[in-house]
């Protein structure tokens, strides 16, 4: 395992162990980045600029239980791709309370991947389709499990806002979800004919 002698290796800066924990951790933490910036060269940007934050940084790592190295790089790639956001997009990043995206207003739906049967690439691609501001406090606050509070906070918005955006962003996961499966319903009838 890399994380526990190696990482000391790695805090000395050795290129064999730096390239081996860049190996190790670029596919995950590359998703990672993906899920917020919502394209390829976006999140390789994010994440060449948060390993260079893990590169520079990881002398004050310490290491405390398995699992905690991991969860150190993914807080830099989160925070990264968050101020990347916030430096490179140009369009607003939080999408107008009152805009109507042609989403019914509807409560809630809490079993929102319930009845779907997609593979986690799948939902990658859908969530990377929400608008900005739906998918940074989506990814926020369901992969990271801040609350709306802390995400208020973090984007600068208010707290209603932030419950505002997850809501909207579920919906539209779920239209798109919705669309794709009667999609494959119809390919499926038409190859029946």
């Amino acid at each position: 395992m890399l994380f526990s002698g190696k990482t000391k290796k790695a805090k000395a800066l050795d290129k064999k162990y730096i390239g081996e924990l860049y190996d190790q951790n670029a596919p995950w933490l590359l998703g990672v980045c993906l899920s917020y910036t919502g394209n390829r060269d976006d999140a390789e940007d994010v994440l060449h600029d948060g390993f260079v934050k893990i590169i520079c940084h990881i002398d004050k790592f310490k290491e405390r239980q398995p699992g905690s190295l991991e969860a150190w790089m993914r807080r830099i790639m989160v925070n990264t791709a968050l101020t990347y956001i916030r430096d490179h997009k140009k369009e607003k990043m939080i999408v107008d309370f009152h805009q109507d995206m042609g989403i019914p207003d509807e409560t809630d739906d809490e079993s929102l991947f319930d009845d779907y049967n997609f593979s986690s690439d799948q939902l990658v691609s859908f969530i990377c389709e929400l608008p900005d501001g739906y998918r940074t406090v989506f990814n926020l606050y369901v992969m990271e499990n801040y609350s709306h509070k802390e995400i208020a906070e973090l984007l600068g918005i208010s707290e209603n806002t932030s419950k505002s955006q997850l809501l909207k962003a579920r919906r539209f996961l779920k239209r798109c979800l919705e669309e794709h499966k009667n999609e494959i319903k119809y390919a499926k009838a038409e190859s029946n004919r």
